[in-house]
């Protein structure tokens, strides 16, 4: 079975990438774009049953000649062992009834996880993956977010962020990495709490470590300062973290890799597996969207007790009390 993925261009400069079937089965809108550069013709998808598990979902920013899917976006496989496989395939079928196509947005500190562990959760969950700073530098057209920094300002990167947030809201079944300075703005919020919102929580030495030995040259709020790698990494994580930790703590899940460390019977958060981060965040999306769905307990023996309290004169928490040790 194929589909055609093209643009087409409505009144007023607007359009939308689009997948069609053939004959009309099925139309799906994706995302609207204003386009300013010539359009690019169709391509062919070969298309599954359902096709929001094998298509994926165009985004062409303005100013972009290039479409940005959730393959080029990168969704290469994250390789996890047999028994872990088993785990996540039984955990995303236990969360997906609940999550019902909302998106799930990965929200914490820069070098957390959210990247890595996103593909994982998108793989299994049937859904696609985008890094919303990959999206703000092909909608800006600049290779990289230091660079955006550099030659425009964070101002300017944070207008584009949200830009692209809002644009995601609109659509369904995805994981997002968003940066980790997305939870500042409360407009962002109010986009991303259209879906799910899913906090890694990692302690700020082990960022710092592993942000000092990969360099701080892509993170820009990182890169000013010059001395030891570990120690400025350390020391400028902990003054985000405290002006972020209550943007954090809205997220509708909070994944604490300190909690899964001792799950596993240690302390160190540096040798968890990104499966076993992303198991531990889809029982925490189950966890959240059960309570979140289940029926209001109506207890119908305090109606008899409040009855008899009230003839007799007597405080109800006091009659309750007597109901219960009867």
């Amino acid at each position: 079975m194929e589909a055609r993925v093209g643009v087409r261009a409505p009144p007023r400069g607007r359009a939308w990438a689009g997948l069609e079937k053939p004959h009309g089965a099925y139309c799906v809108r994706v995302l609207p774009v204003s386009l300013t550069a010539e359009r690019l013709p169709p391509r062919r998808l070969v298309l599954g049953a359902d096709p929001w598990r094998t298509a994926d979902p165009a985004l062409r920013p303005a100013k972009l000649r290039a479409s940005c899917s959730a393959k080029s976006a990168g969704t290469g496989k994250v390789h996890y062992s047999a028994d872990e496989a088993l785990v996540l395939q039984q955990k995303a079928q236990d969360v997906l009834p609940y999550l019902d196509g909302r998106c799930v947005y990965l929200v914490g500190m820069m070098g957390s996880g959210k990247t890595t562990v996103g593909k994982i959760l998108a793989e299994v969950l049937g859904y696609s993956f985008f890094d919303s700073d990959k999206l703000v530098e092909k909608a800006v057209g600049i290779s990289s977010v230091a660079e955006i920094f550099q030659l425009h300002s964070e101002a300017f990167f944070r207008d584009n962020e949200s830009e692209v947030l809002r644009d995601l809201s609109s659509m369904h079944r995805l994981v997002v990495a968003t940066g980790g300075g997305a939870v500042i703005r409360p407009i962002n919020w109010s986009y991303m709490k259209k879906g799910l919102t899913v906090w890694l929580d990692v302690p700020l030495d082990a960022l710092a470590r592993r942000i000092a030995a990969v360099g701080t040259a892509s993170r820009p709020l990182l890169h000013q300062e010059s001395g030891d790698p570990y120690a400025k990494a350390y020391a400028k994580l902990t003054s985000l973290f405290e002006q972020r930790m209550d943007s954090y703590a809205n997220a509708d899940a909070r994944v604490s890799l300190e909690h899964i460390a001792l799950k596993q019977g240690h302390n160190d958060v540096t040798i968890l597996t990104p499966s076993a981060i992303a198991i531990e965040a889809l029982l925490k999306m189950e966890s959240f969207l059960t309570e979140k769905t289940m029926p209001e307990i109506k207890y119908d023996w305090l109606n008899p007790l409040a009855e008899e309290a009230t003839a007799v004169g007597t405080p109800v928490e006091a009659s309750m009390e007597k109901g219960i040790h009867k």
